[in-house]
């Protein structure tokens, strides 16, 4: 690796810590050290998400270093900085807004570490240079993602037809991709609506933002309710579940929970209950696969069995679970809760995809495919 340059970029003390660090833990030859830049590895999606990763982690004999960077920008681009200089060859990454995405990609283009987004892609639209930027990289692999815009129209849909028609919306983390994609949806699921039902109309506020906290999405909620007492809904749009747990603490605090209906993404360990008291209405997405498929991007890349990176972006994207009764809600917490949607021996099976089939075993993904599979290792 080539450390002199980011030796340079994050100074003397990181650069004497890392020497000796070197110098005395080495890693042998056939070791792989992967790192795990992540807003949270303890809120609602982060927990399971590392819960996912240590057991691949486990079962392909590779090491893992998290760190938790908030979603600070400034510790998200320092993230990448630790991670390399702590022996990392590869490196996934989320949150991470594509202007971050810039030094993330030179960091790991200087000292020659692979680097996979998830939860996240580089807008192409948006953002046209950072993506040419990723895609000539040699060890920028690619990104694992859903397809937000319609998982936010989705979303929107469930509201309006349980008879919602004045919803209020909680962002998260201003221009943040993720973000920005449920946006779209939300906004174009009512356009829709109203252009085919003239005479009952829904309208969408403009966000509240939340951050990634539990009190920002109280503090969200409470000032959509008290802008519109007429509210009927809202959509906390995700965030990692803190920013939700707070919006229904909220909307349970003005004792409305029988008035406001409430959906969100990424999944709550309690949904099911929820869903049964009427506190949530439905959710999205509750997989937390996404970065167990960027760590197989990295880890083959660094085993040398994905190649060739320089001119290409690799898409891998994910259907996203809906759930909006307690019995949808069953077979999730089953399959997905009470246990991880993949065992050891498929976790290994995965590890020997090519890019492909990779990208095809993504799209099987749902509730019914992990449990067909749980039952047949019976």
């Amino acid at each position: 690796m080539k450390f002199t340059k980011l030796f340079q970029a994050v100074g003397a003390t990181v650069l004497a810590a890392t020497v000796a660090s070197f110098s005395t833990n080495a890693l042998a030859a056939d070791d792989i050290k992967i790192g795990v830049s992540i807003w949270s590895s303890t809120d609602v999606l982060g927990s399971d998400s590392k819960r996912m990763l240590d057991a691949a982690a486990e079962a392909l004999d590779v090491e893992l270093q998290y760190v938790d960077q908030g979603h600070v920008s400034e510790r998200v681009t320092a993230s990448i900085e630790q991670l390399v200089a702590a022996g990392c060859q590869g490196i996934i990454v989320c949150n991470s807004a594509d202007t971050e995405m810039v030094s993330a990609i030179k960091t790991c283009n200087d000292n020659e570490v692979y680097l996979a987004q998830f939860y996240r892609i580089i807008s192409q639209t948006a953002n046209p240079a950072i993506y040419e930027m990723a895609k000539n990289s040699p060890y920028f692999i690619g990104a694992v993602h859903e397809d937000e815009p319609a998982n936010g129209e989705a979303l929107v849909n469930i509201l309006l037809n349980k008879g919602c028609r004045n919803i209020g919306l909680i962002g998260w983390e201003q221009g943040d991709a993720t973000w920005l994609g449920r946006w779209e949806g939300y906004k174009a699921g009512i356009e829709k609506w109203n252009a085919a039902h003239p005479d009952d109309q829904a309208k969408l506020s403009e966000p509240q933002y939340a951050g990634t906290s539990s009190e920002g999405g109280s503090k969200a909620a409470e000032a959509l309710m008290a802008a519109d007492p007429t509210l009927d809904a809202l959509i906390p749009a995700g965030g990692g579940g803190d920013p939700l747990l707070g919006a229904v603490a909220a909307v349970e605090r003005a004792g409305k929970v029988k008035d406001i209906a409430v959906v969100s993404t990424d999944f709550l360990p309690d949904l099911g209950e929820r869903l049964k008291n009427g506190s949530m209405a439905g959710q999205s997405g509750g997989h937390y696969c996404d970065p167990l498929y960027a760590f197989m991007l990295v880890y083959n890349a660094v085993k040398g069995n994905y190649k060739d990176f320089e001119g290409q972006f690799i898409d891998v994207t994910f259907p996203y679970l809906f759930v909006s009764s307690p019995e949808d809600y069953g077979d999730y917490d089953k399959y997905f809760e009470q246990s991880l949607p993949y065992n050891a021996e498929e976790i290994k099976a995965l590890s020997n995809m090519t890019v492909d089939e990779l990208k095809i075993a993504a799209t099987k993904l749902s509730i019914a495919d992990a449990a067909a599979r749980a039952e047949a290792a019976k």
